[in-house]
């Protein structure tokens, strides 16, 4: 897993965000050779996700150097990222260099608020993907989009999928290969209804049900970014 060039990604962090949107890059971020991880906030207070995991920022927006790989999650905390002023600052700032932009589920609304995905293919957490195209994005039902140098995942889960995709293109498919193994990253859900063309009606329903709130709240503020956007 040799690699003479040196990597920097980050991992824009925030309150309410889906930990498994950053932890599962992460885990295989950590095993790329020559490559360091940032956990991007404001400040370096820690930040909680949305199932009360606390995380702690190792830099902040002002310090961070150049990257090599911008990636932002998604959660609930999505809806107040994208009117953030800071954060889409930081975005568009790190966007000029960085040689990926990337997300995660529902971090594609944030990079499109930022303007960052405009004519771009990408994915999304499904339950979000019609939120996503109102925002001028072709929206893709696909665990991992790539178009030029925008890579985006579904919905949490993918985001092991996509951090391998990440790894292969940094480091060459051997070496996602060998972290694959490392992880044991085989599944087998022991139910096929982890998409909502599997799942059945029902089913997709009852998930619905459970994030009303969160999807309204993300479609009045979706509604709001492309009136700013002029779309």
């Amino acid at each position: 897993m040799d690699n003479s060039a040196a990597y920097k990604i980050g991992l824009v962090i925030y309150p309410g965000m889906t930990q498994l949107d950053i932890t599962g890059p992460q885990q295989v971020f950590s095993f790329m050779p020559n490559t360091k991880v940032y956990c991007l906030w404001k400040n370096l207070e820690p930040v909680t996700s949305s199932d009360n995991l606390t995380i702690l920022p190792n830099i902040t927006f002002a310090d961070s150097p150049p990257l090599d790989v911008l990636c932002v999650p998604g959660g609930p905390g999505q809806v107040e990222m994208m009117r953030d002023g800071e954060v889409l600052e930081f975005l568009q700032h790190q966007s000029k260099t960085a040689k990926y932009i990337t997300s995660v589920c529902t971090g594609s609304l944030i990079l499109a608020a930022a303007g960052l995905l405009q004519g771009y293919r990408a994915a999304c957490h499904w339950a979000f993907r019609d939120q996503l195209a109102m925002l001028g994005v072709e929206v893709l039902n696909e665990r991992v989009v790539i178009d030029r140098n925008r890579i985006t995942g579904g919905g949490v889960t993918a985001g092991i999928d996509f951090g391998l995709v990440i790894a292969a293109h940094l480091c060459g498919e051997e070496t996602a290969k060998v972290i694959q193994l490392l992880l044991e990253y085989n599944p087998a859900p022991p139910f096929n209804v982890g998409s909502p063309e599997n799942a059945g009606q029902i089913l997709v329903k009852q998930v619905q049900k459970i994030g009303e709130q969160l999807i309204a709240a993300s479609l009045k503020q979706t509604q709001e970014t492309a009136k700013l956007l002029g779309i």
